[in-house]
């Protein structure tokens, strides 16, 4: 039996149905993998991680992933004046947040504070045209398929929201 080296087709196609991440393009799938899983489930989870009360009083901000010059962080925006809680239950949210993924997703947490309400609303208004970051921005856009370019624009809009 003779094999026959075909140098015309780069890839092998999958027969069947495919997942969507493998239809994505590979600029956007590094965009998802460097943050988009851990954040979103933290996201959706937040209440069961710190608690009813302060859930009222905080919200995750950003997840930085580690990397040879950092350890993974945790952003998360507290009211002003409740800090202290916070702090105290410091220890609890990263072994709840650990034990939820099943190993080691973070080590450290860094709390800002703001004002009231207002000063985030009128944020989100501002940016609600231009709903991804721009470097991101650019990278959708040059998507060619239209049904993808707005089911990612779609995807980002609900993450601004939350």
């Amino acid at each position: 039996m003779q094999f026959k080296n075909n140098t015309k087709h780069r890839n092998v196609s999958i027969q069947g149905l495919r997942s969507f991440k493998d239809t994505l393009p590979k600029s956007i799938k590094k965009i998802i993998k460097k943050k988009g899983h851990i954040y979103s489930e933290t996201l959706n989870n937040w209440k069961y991680i710190v608690g009813e009360d302060l859930f009222k009083i905080c919200y995750p901000k950003t997840f930085k992933n580690s990397n040879k010059f950092g350890v993974s962080t945790l952003v998360i925006m507290v009211k002003r004046g409740h800090e202290v809680d916070l702090e105290y239950s410091k220890k609890k949210i990263l072994d709840k947040m650990n034990n939820f993924f099943g190993y080691t997703v973070l080590e450290k947490l860094k709390f800002i504070s703001f004002d009231n309400e207002k000063k985030i609303s009128i944020k989100n208004e501002s940016n609600q045209e231009n709903v991804a970051i721009n470097k991101y921005q650019n990278k959708v856009n040059n998507v060619k398929n239209d049904k993808i370019k707005k089911s990612l624009i779609e995807l980002t809009r609900v993450f601004r929201e939350k």
